[in-house]
Order: C-alpha cells, then sequence, then structure tokens
C-alpha cells in the first residue's frame, strides 16, 4: 500500500532575521541618498529609487521561510519554501539509509549530533519540543537532519526501519 505524508513548517523569525531586514533599509536609505548627491544618477532618480524598494521587498520577503516535509512510501524528502515563491529540495533519502530516527532533546542526541559536521536543520526553531535527529551517510558525508515530524511520520518510519526508530 503506498503512503503519502506531508507537513509544512514555519521557520520562526530569530535576531539575524530582523538584524537583515534592518540592514536592508538602512542600506537602502544610503543609497537614497547617494542618488540624490551624484548629479549623474538624479537624472534616473525615478528609476533608481524604485529599484531600491523592490530590493528591499525581495530581501524581506525572503526572510520568510518554510519546510515542507514528505513522506512516500519510506523516502523523505525536505523541501525549503522561501516567500511562498521558491522551492528548493534541501534534503532526500530512503528511510532505510538512516543510522537513527531519535527525539533531539536529551543528553545522548545532543553528543551524536556534535560529532557531526554536516548539519541540516529544517526546524521551526531550536527551542521546540518536537525536534527530531536522523543521522546517515547522505553525499558521501556523515549528516545530521534536524526536522519537526508528526506521528503519522514516525509511525510510517517505524514500518520501515523499526529497530532504528525512537519515539
Amino acid at each position: 500500500m503506498d503512503s503519502f505524508l506531508e507537513k509544512i513548517v514555519v521557520r520562526k523569525k530569530t535576531g539575524k532575521d530582523y538584524l537583515v531586514v534592518a540592514g536592508a533599509i538602512l542600506g537602502g536609505l544610503v543609497l537614497f541618498f547617494v542618488v540624490q548627491l551624484v548629479p549623474f544618477l538624479s537624472s534616473f532618480f525615478i528609476i533608481i529609487v524604485a529599484a531600491i524598494v523592490y530590493l528591499i521587498y525581495q530581501v524581506i520577503i525572503a526572510r520568510y521561510v518554510e519546510f515542507e516535509y514528505i513522506v512516500t512510501n519510506g523516502d523523505l524528502d525536505i523541501d525549503k519554501i522561501i516567500a511562498k515563491r521558491r522551492r528548493k529540495r534541501i534534503f532526500s533519502a530512503n528511510c532505510k539509509d538512516f543510522d537513527i530516527v531519535a527525539k533531539l532533546k536529551g543528553g545522548y542526541n545532543d553528543r551524536r549530533i556534535s560529532d557531526v559536521k554536516n548539519r541540516i536543520e529544517a526546524i521551526s526553531s531550536i527551542e521546540s519540543d518536537n525536534i527530531y535527529l536522523v543521522t546517515l551517510l547522505y553525499k558521501g558525508e556523515k549528516t545530521a537532519v534536524l526536522f519537526e515530524p508528526d506521528e503519522r511520520m514516525l509511525k510510517a518510519f517505524k514500518q520501515y526501519i523499526p529497530r532504528k526508530v525512537e519515539i
């Protein structure tokens, strides 16, 4: 029987997101004043201001990020969706390749993830209580994937790899 499960998680804004937005606005204001001061550029004032506003808008909406988890017959795909427009596949693997699927909270898994240099964080916030850890050999490197599956996804993994899933 085929199974298809999906879940979308919205990344919460961090201080870094707010700094990027503030920097874009501040940079736009600086460019606005530079355009007014340079005589050659002042003839293209309307076009340049429109371009500056458009670039600031693009930077602001690019900070809105969602992650979509798709589980299809034991395959886990994670897509990063930026501004509800652009989609990029950041992870795709079969669950039979997983070393472990376990809840992140706890000293044992915290130590396990510290050894891995390649990390994929597809989570809403590191403070979330429902973060699970997947470790595997992905593209030739030991990789840790942090994501927030629901119960249906965990049960689907448990069907394919019962000894590797710790619920």
